[in-house]
């Protein structure tokens, strides 16, 4: 069955000055620049405004047969932002009220029985998501960072009511140095898997990042090496190998402000001409 990109998760509520932010940003930066806007499918977005200030975006992927449609709108009003999404997938709205605070509802259409309620708080030396789901055995998932914005400690665990089991526990450790070097070491899949990764600023136009990962179950070492640069203001190229001889490279360009194009292709190195691959995705906003 064909697969298709999901939808990123929801933006965290606005950081704390100096504060570890939510468990997902450890290592963040690292796998934005191995992993953010490959495609190896294509995929096509339009933003749109109406005169009250909603925002309306239509998003359409496909890869192979698969096709996926989705709508979203956003409304902003002084300090109120809610969020609308109509995809095959979920239906969310997120509110946003008190500083370091957000809201989340998920609920699926048509219904799974995986609706679901988060909650984030971010504070100066702390960042805590909840999420629980919305049916009579609800899996339940805490998450936390603590620390400060160069040191920062967390761990990620879901517990499923139903079978009295925890379907996941990871934990994180980072240490930034600022915007320019910052590397991370994640323990994930229920302790199976040590990542360590890293992200470099060179210069004001070129990034590197790498990412070790160790598998104790099958024993298996996956090296990924990445750097990203700036040609000018609006045209970055990225490119991305690991120890699999799997090569990636990507052309973005920002043709007119938030709007994008980008041109991303995948070769394996030890079988060019069986497994090479060409993706393209086009956003437009007014």
């Amino acid at each position: 069955m064909a697969s298709f990109e999901a939808a990123p998760a929801p933006a965290p509520a606005a950081a704390a000055p100096g504060g570890p932010g939510l468990y997902s940003e450890i290592g963040k930066k690292a796998r934005d620049l191995l992993y953010k806007d490959y495609h190896t499918d294509q995929k096509f977005t339009l933003t749109t405004y109406t005169a009250n200030g909603t925002a309306i975006t239509f998003a359409n992927t496909r890869k192979d047969e698969a096709l996926l449609s989705e709508i979203q709108s956003q409304l902003k009003k002084e300090n109120v932002t809610v969020d609308v999404k109509a995809t095959s997938d979920s239906n969310a709205i997120q509110d946003l009220g008190t500083p370091g605070l957000k809201a989340i509802l998920c609920i699926p259409f048509p219904y799974q029985k995986s609706a679901k309620a988060e909650l984030q708080y971010l504070h100066h030396h702390a960042g805590v998501t909840a999420i629980v789901g919305l049916n009579a055995s609800p899996s339940i998932n805490l998450s936390g960072a603590f620390g400060t914005k160069a040191v920062a400690v967390g761990a990620d665990a879901a517990y499923d009511t139903s079978t009295g089991e925890f379907t996941k526990y990871n934990a994180g450790l980072s240490y930034s140095s600022g915007d320019d070097f910052v590397a991370a070491v994640n323990v994930n899949n229920k302790g199976d898997c040590l990542a360590a990764s890293y992200f470099h600023k060179v210069n004001p136009s070129t990034s590197v990042g790498g990412e070790f990962a160790h598998s104790f179950s099958s024993n298996e070492n996956t090296l990924t090496f990445g750097t990203q640069h700036s040609l000018d203001p609006l045209t970055t190229v990225k490119a991305r190998f690991n120890n699999y001889g799997m090569a990636s490279t990507l052309v973005q360009h920002e043709w007119r402000p938030k709007s994008f194009i980008t041109l991303s292709s995948e070769v394996d190195t030890k079988a060019i001409e069986k497994n090479s691959k060409v993706g393209v995705s086009v956003v437009l906003k007014p």
